[in-house]
């Protein structure tokens, strides 16, 4: 069973000059190792392809939606199985390892996998090999007969993240990512101390759930709007990205470049709007 989310703490709280012993709820940031079975079965390999710092909580969800926004897998039809290690010698936690199962027939080209990588709960995939590395993966841009969404409605939608981030409000440190058809209806949320973690788990969700392509969504991240969050929404067909807070530069020059509508400052009452401004009405 994965582990906790939170974690109980003490700590002492001051307020001008007093200072008292309290309880405090800490959000849990542990690795996640995300491990693949591939080939034939008579020469079955493993490969461990990457650790990320996450929340525990939807692990396979996470698992599933890393590999699919780094085109590793285009279906969840891809995987034979998937699973916490359980051979892991003196490994302590054996939570935090995921094994993935391709099935045989799943080519896969290790040479390609430029993204090598480690990654924190803040900044996302770090070292990358160029960013052309990654636009390779995205798809064509996106058709213009998407849905359209409602300014009224896009200004009830941070309101309506926040009633889903049951952890936040006991913690302050966490991530958010939700799914939100043109009436507003929520579709799937995630939360997760890394922001590009939330989006993943979120997808991993979608696929699960034969969601894909979420043409007909828009998703509202908690925090900033990174060139990593543009791309993984891009992989899953997402055609609005709606960020409580800033657009980097290359999320605008991405989402300018598949058409994806971009939102940014999404609050208050007042958002931006950097590319594909046809989709808000």
């Amino acid at each position: 069973m994965p582990q906790a989310s939170l974690l109980h703490t003490h700590i002492f709280k001051v307020q001008q000059n007093e200072r008292a012993a309290h309880l405090d709820l800490l959000t849990v940031e542990e690795p996640l190792e995300i491990r693949l079975g591939f080939g034939p079965t008579e020469n079955r390999q493993q490969k461990s392809l990457s650790v990320t710092m996450r929340t525990p909580g939807q692990d396979f969800e996470l698992a599933l939606g890393f590999l699919f926004t780094e085109n590793i897998i285009q279906t969840y039809e891809d995987v034979h199985s998937i699973r916490y290690c359980q051979d892991l010698g003196k490994q302590t936690v054996a939570d935090n390892i995921v094994r993935v199962e391709l099935k045989e027939n799943v080519e896969l080209d290790l040479n390609k996998l430029q993204r090598h990588f480690y990654t924190t709960s803040s900044c996302g995939v770090c070292g990358k090999a160029s960013i052309e590395a990654v636009e390779m993966v995205c798809p064509t841009p996106l058709s213009n007969s998407t849905p359209s969404f409602n300014t009224t409605l896009i200004h009830q939608l941070p309101q309506a993240l926040r009633q889903q981030q049951a952890m936040f409000e006991h913690t302050g440190g966490i991530h958010a990512a939700a799914l939100f058809d043109d009436s507003g209806k929520l579709a799937l949320h995630s939360e997760d101390v890394g922001r590009h973690n939330a989006v993943d788990k979120l997808i991993g969700q979608a696929l699960l759930k034969k969601m894909l392509p979420l043409q007909k969504y828009l998703i509202l991240v908690s925090g900033r709007a990174s060139f990593e969050l543009v791309q993984k929404s891009l992989m899953a067909g997402i055609p609005i990205l709606a960020a409580v807070g800033a657009p980097s530069s290359l999320a605008v020059n991405l989402a300018r470049q598949y058409n994806m509508t971009l939102l940014g400052f999404v609050r208050n009452q007042s958002f931006n709007i950097y590319s594909a401004e046809s989709r808000i009405i």
